[in-house]
């Protein structure tokens, strides 16, 4: 096979940051071949009203109004049922739920979901849409600590499931064979998305290496073959959700005694490409037009405009992934800098 159509391409969570940063990073979006992008909202503030989403909204139209973005909420304190009924009629999409202080701008987060019950009453009469970030805190005195974080979480999931059964409830980002089967015994309302990066790596490629550190890390080989099992088998609750999040090279490259590097994968500029090839990698190219597009958007009911993207394969050695992007003063390195995709996509 030397060339792949992909209709439609839908990246289901996608980190596009504010000012001068989202200037650089919006652009890549389209540059990666997708043309819906599902907005995370952890922002500084966080986008906590139906206004503040909408405005975020026409910001991103403005640098690039070829994509279509679906805005979500932070679930927080100062989200109402009156603000979620508001935020349907808006045609805002989901809401998403940070636990406190388990990645990036979740300092805000919550601590107990019944608090939130009647939120979530409404958003599953009104059909809005609840992403998890699917980890608790660490905590040693319970031994929690990143690498079972999400496995402690999925009891969560299950309650919550059960307590509101139509509503649609999507597991982010997962990264355990736990959260795989975890899922697929629930019902057609949760799904899960699965990033480019989980597909790629192990607890090996990040210990130690700053640029693939993220939340929730990379596990076990076990766990990176259970995810690459869902998408060869083609599951229809299981898409991609790139999860890609920039941040300055600076702080990814560097950390001291006290302060962690940033933790963040950015893949958005080569999300098409990278997905093929990995997928190529483990026997599911195949499946490349469900798990990057068709698959999430029938969970969501976005339907597309029919819009094809072809990649080609790169004859040779593969391409090589540019090391840095920079607008101005802004700069961001992609994951795999450097490193070559056996995969294109052929410009218009």
């Amino acid at each position: 096979m030397t060339s792949v159509q992909v209709t439609d391409p839908a990246d289901f969570h996608v980190h596009l940051r504010q000012a001068e940063f989202s200037k650089l990073v919006t652009p890549h979006v389209r540059q990666g071949g997708f043309s819906l992008a599902y907005v995370m909202p952890n922002l500084k503030p966080p986008i906590t009203t139906t206004d503040q989403a909408l405005a975020y909204k026409a910001e991103l139209e403005k640098i690039d109004p070829s994509v279509d973005y679906l805005m979500t909420l932070y679930l927080s304190p100062d989200l109402t049922p009156d603000e979620v009924r508001k935020a349907k009629a808006a045609g805002i999409v989901g809401v998403k739920s940070y636990p406190r202080g388990v990645t990036t701008n979740s300092d805000g987060g919550i601590e107990s979901y019944e608090t939130y019950y009647p939120v979530f009453e409404v958003m599953e009469e009104v059909d809005m849409v609840l992403n998890l970030h699917g980890e608790v805190p660490s905590d040693p005195s319970t031994n929690t600590c990143v690498l079972n974080a999400e496995l402690a979480f999925l009891p969560h999931l299950i309650k919550l499931h059960s307590a509101f059964p139509k509503l649609r409830i999507v597991l982010e980002h997962a990264t355990t064979r736990a959260s795989v089967e975890t899922v697929k015994t629930l019902g057609s309302t949760v799904a899960c998305t699965i990033t480019a990066h989980h597909l790629a790596m192990t607890v090996d490629d990040w210990a130690g290496q700053g640029w693939n550190y993220c939340k929730p890390v990379a596990k076990y080989p076990d766990d990176r073959e259970a995810l690459r099992e869902v998408v060869r088998e083609g599951h229809p609750r299981f898409f991609l959700g790139s999860d890609s999040a920039p941040h300055p090279p600076h702080t990814k490259s560097t950390s001291t005694p006290t302060h962690p590097c940033a933790a963040g994968v950015y893949t958005s500029p080569i999300l098409l490409p990278l997905v093929a090839h990995l997928l190529e990698s483990f026997g599911a190219l195949d499946k490349l037009n469900g798990f990057a597009g068709g698959l999430g958007r029938r969970f969501y009911g976005r339907q597309g405009k029919g819009e094809t993207v072809v990649l080609r394969r790169v004859e040779g050695e593969g391409k090589k992934v540019q090391e840095e992007w920079k607008v101005g003063e802004e700069s961001v390195v992609p994951f795999w800098a450097g490193k070559e995709l056996g995969w294109e996509i052929v410009e218009e």
